[in-house]
């Protein structure tokens, strides 16, 4: 991600939150967007661009995957998977917290041979979540 290209991503991050999470409410994300578009600028993210135009990212700190957002007209095309491949070929271990409710999510994770290894309360929302893992073979 170059420096420019923030809003953009933060963009992303809110949309896709607000969408995929709609058990939580608007509100909660909406309260976070500045915090987490600072933080977004500070953070080990890559991107996918189609036509010049970000597509998807995803947020890395250190080993832990801190998300992975597409936007909503790009979704189910595959980009979620590169970034995911992307990832893998940097790191060999990763780790994830996913909401629960975001069945979607999970079933992804589970794909890329993500294994869960606990489940949590987000105190942030009081959400339940799976903690999962995933290993380089």
């Amino acid at each position: 991600m170059q420096r420019a290209d923030i809003d953009r991503v933060a963009d992303i991050w809110l949309d896709t939150n607000i969408r995929v999470h709609n058990f939580i409410s608007k509100q909660y994300w909406q309260n976070n967007f500045s915090i987490v578009k600072e933080m977004l600028s500070q953070s080990e993210i890559y991107v996918y661009e189609e036509k010049n135009e970000i597509q998807g990212f995803v947020g890395l700190s250190d080993k832990y995957i801190e998300g992975i957002f597409v936007s909503s007209k790009e979704q189910s095309k595959g980009i979620g998977n590169l970034l995911m491949c992307y990832v893998k070929n940097i790191k060999n271990q990763l780790s994830l917290s996913v909401y629960q409710k975001n069945i979607r999510a999970v079933n992804f994770y589970q794909k890329e041979d993500f294994n869960i290894q606990s489940e949590n309360v987000d105190e942030n929302t009081g959400e339940k979540e799976y903690i999962m893992t995933w290993k380089r073979k």
